[in-house]
């Protein structure tokens, strides 16, 4: 769940299918798979409205079996740049009852094409952890207005959150969690001309690991103080319990890349992921010569952003 230029064609291991449109007069409705087998999508046109994306997502319910249905993605709800997904949220919670063997949500499956993912209004999202309490994966696009509780979830193993950027009271919100059961935690931080204010500091409870005993994966990403977090991850009690680490994406520099080398051991990961960075062309032979022989996968692919002047150096996803 990484780009932004395509729709996830995938999601908890099932293959993505759109629920359909009112068919037209004299037309019969496509015949629909099992509601199992596939992560159904539900999703409208830019200039429809969330009261028609709640209609579609009721006609779902009625229409297949709803309790067996186990993945659902919430794409664009329309105008999704003035509108929230509150009305989206509220349908989920409201549905609870109806959708016992769900396990998966994503919230925000919208292209750059119909809105940048700066633009995307999100609202107050861990209503949707407390109504769910076996989901085991959940992923929400857009930083605006997004709010996130502190909650406790005994299930949830996949959070993330994607955005050009998070605020500090929504990461701190998430930090806030106990998820026992979080094994890959994927957050992009991104820069504060979109809103990503965050400090090292709102990432304390998650560089602690207290609160996430499970967690093996930990992506930190697309941030304009990556150096700083990565400075925070060479003593962070967290990454010894890591198989994987990924600080992508972001405005990373020697600096933060000497920290992480020699601040404590990464050797007992299996991939430590680099790639879209400004460090330097030594600096990357040094990454890899420590870490492969260990046998860490390691990705340093700069993505063309060591061609930009030191003044312009961007996040991969911004706007």
């Amino acid at each position: 769940m990484t780009t932004i230029h395509d729709h996830l064609e995938e999601f908890y291991g099932l293959p993505v299918h759109d629920f359909p449109e009112v068919p037209d007069a004299g037309e019969a409705l496509p015949e629909l798979p099992a509601p199992g087998s596939v992560a159904w999508r539900v999703r409208v046109d830019y200039d429809e409205d969330e009261e028609t994306w709640v209609d579609r997502f009721t006609r779902l319910l009625d229409t297949v079996a709803a309790e067996g249905v186990r993945a659902l993605i919430v794409g664009s709800w329309g105008a999704q740049w003035e509108n929230s997904s509150a009305v989206a949220v509220e349908a989920l919670v409201a549905a609870r009852d109806r959708l016992p063997e769900l396990r998966a949500i994503f919230l925000g499956d919208i292209t750059m094409e119909e809105a940048e993912i700066s633009w995307i209004i999100q609202s107050q999202v861990s209503p949707i952890l407390v109504a769910f309490p076996e989901l085991e994966e959940f992923g929400v696009r857009g930083g605006q207005q997004l709010a996130f509780a502190s909650v406790r979830h005994e299930r949830l193993a996949q959070l993330t959150v994607q955005s050009g950027g998070l605020s500090g009271e929504v990461v701190r919100g998430i930090a806030g969690c106990d998820l026992p059961a979080l094994t890959h935690l994927d957050l992009w931080l991104g820069t504060e001309d979109y809103g990503g204010d965050c400090e090292v500091s709102d990432l304390a409870s998650i560089l602690a690991g207290a609160k996430l005993p499970s967690l093996r994966d930990l992506a930190l990403r697309n941030s304009e103080i990556q150096d700083r977090i990565c400075v925070a991850l060479a003593t962070a009690p967290v990454v010894a319990q890591l198989e994987g680490l990924d600080v992508s994406m972001g405005v990373l520099t020697d600096e933060g890349a000497g920290a992480l080398l020699t601040g404590q051991s990464l050797t007992h990961l299996t991939s430590l992921d680099m790639h879209y960075n400004f460090m330097s062309e030594s600096m990357r032979s040094a990454v890899r010569a420590l870490l492969e022989p260990a046998g860490v996968e390691v990705d340093v692919d700069v993505d063309d952003a060591d061609s930009y002047d030191e003044d312009y150096r961007y996040v991969a996803v911004g706007e």
